[in-house]
């Protein structure tokens, strides 16, 4: 399992393309509502902190089986949002 460190990059790094991404949709499309474009990089931004609030604060620290599934729940959850806010950035017209 990779280290908290790398999964906490990791985290940055896919919201802040997403953020870019919605940065850059905004400048080319300019049909792009801003209600709609404010809601995308606000929830990135949101998830962000709340994923990395989670990692700071782990369950059960004291039995390894259990932090190995907590955080284990913690990137399949991160995949599947992030991927959710891909698809809506993609969406931004």
């Amino acid at each position: 399992m990779a280290s908290i460190r790398d999964l906490k990059k990791d985290i940055n790094y896919l919201a802040s393309e997403i953020v870019t991404e919605a940065y850059v949709r905004k400048m080319l499309f300019d049909e792009i509502k801003d209600d709609d474009f404010k809601k995308v990089v606000t929830d990135a931004i949101d998830f962000r902190n709340s994923l990395i609030e989670k990692i700071n604060h782990p369950d059960g620290k004291n039995d390894p089986k259990k932090v190995k599934k907590y955080f284990q729940g913690i990137r399949k959850e991160m995949h599947q949002k992030f991927s959710e806010l891909v698809d809506a950035v993609n969406q931004l017209k």
